[in-house]
């Protein structure tokens, strides 16, 4: 049964919790964002990289992060970056692919145009083909992002501070209220943040909306 006297008098536990969530949430989804763009443009320039970054990515996602939250506890100890380190590293493995793929989208002939104009290679990418390839890499983050609130929540197992506290402590005392407030507050912050991306992404390919109403 839910108690929600039990919900007021930890209210600021509860909001502590979620700021940890927060953190542990979004750092690692800029880092590995600010990771992925130059790696997958990498593997554009190149294309014999590509295949190998497939490859790695596609193992190390394979890998339970678990199993790499307990690889970093050594070397990182009980610190944020035991969770921010490999989730950043998975926001990469899941962004590789759309970044290519989204830059690779760009036409031929938009290059040479833009070429024609007098855009230099650097120029070229972030004025045309980073434009053009941002729905996809903002779709890959919308999944990304998703992704790591849902992975946060199994760092309180190691006795990191996050949503999933409220999981332990109402499993631990078969307590039913904080496992509903804790489901409660990261499908919210699943949704919010996604809802976020969304408008994002309308603000910066506002010709990719035109197209669809017409």
């Amino acid at each position: 049964m839910f108690d929600m006297n039990w919900v007021t008098r930890n209210a600021d536990d509860i909001m502590a919790l979620l700021m940890d969530h927060l953190t542990l949430s979004f750092i690692p989804i800029l880092l590995g964002l600010v990771l992925a763009i130059p790696i997958g443009v990498a593997c554009v320039r190149w294309a014999w990289i590509y295949p190998l970054a497939l490859v790695m990515s596609t193992a190390f996602f394979a890998v339970p992060s678990i199993a790499l939250f307990v690889f970093m506890l050594p070397y990182t100890g009980l610190s944020q970056l035991t969770a921010i380190i490999p989730l950043s590293l998975y926001t990469v493995s899941l962004l590789l692919r759309n970044v290519v793929d989204g830059i690779r989208s760009t036409d031929d002939s938009v290059r040479q145009a833009a070429a024609a104009m007098g855009y230099g290679g650097l120029h070229r990418l972030v004025s045309v083909e980073l434009p053009i390839a941002a729905p996809v890499i903002l779709g890959g983050l919308r999944i990304a992002t998703v992704a790591n609130i849902g992975m946060v929540a199994v760092v309180s197992v190691m006795g990191l501070s996050s949503l999933g506290d409220l999981f332990v402590d109402g499993t631990q005392r078969f307590f039913l209220t904080p496992i509903l407030v804790g489901i409660a507050l990261t499908t919210t912050l699943a949704v919010a943040a996604d809802l976020i991306l969304v408008a994002i992404q309308r603000r910066l390919t506002p010709w990719s909306q035109a197209g669809r109403t017409r």
